[in-house]
């Protein structure tokens, strides 16, 4: 049977990560999984040993306020007074959407599907929107800066202006900026969450690479992090998490190391896919964006290969990479893109987005 004939291998889930999902797509691929699909960094902060009383006793509220004070001065908040701390933004997409009553939320896409999720959640009805200017008759909009899959980068002055005219008949601008660690920073929106009408969401685990750690920030008017704070509860960050987040946060020569290291691996990336007839139409240094329309023969020749990628089903002809984490990795990876390629040879037309 033709690979493009094979429409349940390429099935579409609404996000990424899920080796299970891989393994049922493709039981026949070598081991271990190369799992490309996220934008999670593959070089995560170094481990260390964690004090036992981070697993043995309740967090003391002096760590966490530590933690609090070190993720304003990273990200940028006005004051430690305009920065919740949570486990993960996740926990945070829907109490953040209750924060206006149930009106209509807007959503810049296509985008990371949780988003419209917890809105719905929060009572909102809920569309997607291409049209940034559609966004000013929301109640509620989102926008995420620099955006996944996409890697789109809006300007801040227009976030800024948006924020303004929502906060101005009480609506509400969510920016997240999940990715923004290795975005612009001039674009950055941070330290404006404190005007109100904005929140700004934080996600410590995609640039630090510890996604299990589950920690992330939304930084906002005082009022807000306070109500945020209060719906949390006591202990909202894990033990383990906040002795991560204080170290890395404060470790900025690894953060800026990181940043260069990351940017010579996507331009690696970049000519890999090139040399294979893949061109790259956007993403950030976590993960590269691209449209093919031989995007399903791509997505099921890798993961036949054990090599995981992102598709979509908003658009049949994308896909998502992210960054190999080794050299043994790359060689895999590179390998079966040309064996892909040669299999294909003369058919590669692509689409630039």
């Amino acid at each position: 049977m033709a690979l493009e004939n094979r429409s349940s291998v390429t099935a579409v889930a609404d996000h990424g990560g899920s080796l299970g999902r891989a393994a049922a797509l493709f039981p026949q691929a070598p081991l271990p999984w190369i799992d490309l699909s996220t934008g999670i960094n593959p070089h995560s902060y170094p481990l260390f040993d964690l004090p036992a009383t981070a697993l043995s006793r309740l967090p003391e509220s002096g760590r966490a306020r530590e933690l609090a004070a070190i993720a304003a001065s990273a990200y940028g908040a006005p004051s430690v007074a305009n920065i919740a701390s949570a486990p993960g933004t996740q926990i945070l997409l829907p109490r953040v959407a209750s924060l206006v009553k149930p009106g209509r939320a807007l959503v810049l896409g296509p985008t990371y599907a949780e988003h419209a999720r917890a809105c719905a959640i929060a009572g909102h009805a809920v569309a997607e929107v291409r049209d940034f200017k559609a966004l000013y008759d929301a109640d509620l909009a989102i926008v995420v800066n620099p955006n996944n899959p996409d890697g789109r980068v809006m300007p801040r002055e227009k976030l800024l202006h948006l924020a303004a005219a929502l906060h101005a008949k009480g609506g509400l601008l969510v920016v997240d900026e999940a990715f923004m660690d290795v975005g612009p920073q001039s674009e950055r929106i941070d330290g404006d969450a404190g005007q109100g009408g904005l929140v700004v969401l934080r996600s410590f685990g995609k640039f630090f690479g510890l996604a299990g750690v589950r920690l992330g920030f939304a930084i906002a008017a005082e009022s807000v992090v306070a109500r945020l704070d209060a719906e949390l509860g006591p202990w909202a960050v894990a033990g383990p998490a906040l002795e991560y987040g204080i170290k890395a946060l404060a470790d900025t020569s690894w953060q800026v190391a990181m940043r260069d290291k990351l940017n010579d691996e996507a331009a690696r990336l970049d000519t890999l896919l090139a040399r294979h007839g893949v061109i790259v139409s956007g993403g950030t240094s976590l993960f590269r964006f691209m449209k093919t329309p031989h995007a399903a023969r791509m997505f099921t020749a890798l993961g036949e290969k054990g090599i995981l990628l992102r598709n979509f089903s908003w658009d049949a002809s994308a896909l998502r990479i992210g960054l190999p984490g080794s050299e043994a990795e790359w060689q895999r990876l590179e390998q079966a893109l040309a064996a892909w390629a040669a299999r294909h040879a003369g058919k590669l037309t692509e689409v630039r987005s």
